[in-house]
């Protein structure tokens, strides 16, 4: 049997490119008092500063720090340290998995698609991102690494925003939404963002993720309605202006994908494609997401992928006053964007 999502411990993999500030956001996790208990998996302990007086009693790779968090190396097997995590279970609520600044996310997140262990007690919940405002343009150029942070993230900090004026936050925003227009994002200064707001975001739960219309891509107009919450009066008409060749910007690499029927699908036909879909083109899909509507189910069918691993359950069952529709995305290098739009459409019964 498949445990249930919601009783699988949720693992955030923190992300971002060196000095983006990821170090400070981990330190207030590890320090805060937020009356949760994570079990932290940092890459090297040395390079990434944390204040050793945190740390209480290092049973081999498992440290404990005085708020109740536990911190280990990834030293070791990321699947033996999960393994022996497992064995604590009811210690901590969810799990942190810190990669360094030059990784590719991919394999972290990967693990909890292959090992059936891991499948079974931990759920990816979401990869979180912290980028630096005031470098990431140029570290978009030159490192295809931070181009991969962002791609694959669910959740965006955009840190540092004091260190960059509004035109050159704008134009930042504007690459960040070239490459992955369905995270959320965050600015922030200090790395100050509400933990909740990256922690045990049920990055599953697609509905917040997919809010954003293909149509707000098209049309180009700011994501204010998005970012409520931030206060910051933007101008509305600035990515219209292609005159100056600036604010909307078409990652040439990078691409993302939205498609959406409102016609239940058939699994029988649905799945095969999918999966066949990921077998063959996988390597060019760094994420895939959706919230599918079978025919003949009342529960909504949600799936995540990262490259060719995919992993999906269903979640719960469709609300009466919700609109069942099947919607999903796909991010990736050079997608075949129109073998897939294709594919799609031939699961949707005439």
């Amino acid at each position: 049997m498949t445990t249930a999502a919601s009783e699988k411990i949720p693992v955030t993999v923190l992300t971002g490119y060196l000095g983006a500030g990821k170090t400070t956001l981990l330190n207030r996790i590890l320090t805060e008092n937020h009356g949760k208990k994570y079990a932290v998996i940092v890459n090297e302990f040395g390079e990434i500063g944390i204040d050793n007086d945190l740390i209480i009693g290092a049973d081999e790779e498992v440290f404990e720090m005085n708020n109740g968090c536990v911190c280990c190396t990834v030293r070791g097997d990321l699947v033996r340290i999960l393994d022996g995590l497992m064995k604590r279970k009811g210690k901590f609520d969810a799990i942190i998995v810190e990669t360094t600044g030059l990784a590719d996310p991919a394999p972290v997140a990967q693990t909890f698609f292959v090992d059936e262990d891991v499948q079974a007690n931990a759920r990816l919940d979401a990869v979180v991102t912290v980028a630096d405002a005031k470098w990431l343009s140029d570290r978009l150029k030159d490192a295809p690494e931070a181009k991969n942070q962002i791609a694959f993230a669910d959740v965006i900090v955009l840190n540092k925003t004091d260190l960059v004026t509004a035109p050159e936050l704008a134009e930042v925003e504007a690459r960040i939404r070239a490459i992955n227009p369905y995270a959320k994002l965050h600015r922030t200064q200090r790395a100050q963002v509400k933990l909740e707001d990256v922690l045990d975001r049920g990055a599953f739960d697609l509905d917040r993720i997919l809010e954003i219309e293909p149509e707000f891509l098209e049309a180009g107009d700011d994501h204010d309605h998005h970012h409520h919450d931030h206060g910051h009066g933007h101008d509305h008409h600035h990515h219209h202006d292609h005159g100056h060749g600036l604010k909307h910007y078409h990652d040439e690499e990078m691409q993302s994908l939205s498609l959406r029927t409102d016609k239940a699908l058939d699994p029988s036909t649905f799945m095969p494609w999918l999966q066949d879909l990921m077998a063959k083109e996988g390597g060019k899909i760094l994420r895939s997401k959706g919230i599918i509507s079978f025919a003949g189910d009342d529960d909504r069918y949600v799936f995540q992928g990262v490259h060719m691993m995919l992993e999906g359950d269903h979640q719960r069952a469709w609300r009466a006053d919700e609109k069942r529709e099947s919607r999903l995305v796909f991010i990736g290098r050079e997608l075949p964007e129109q073998l897939i739009r294709d594919g799609f459409e031939r699961c949707i019964p005439a």
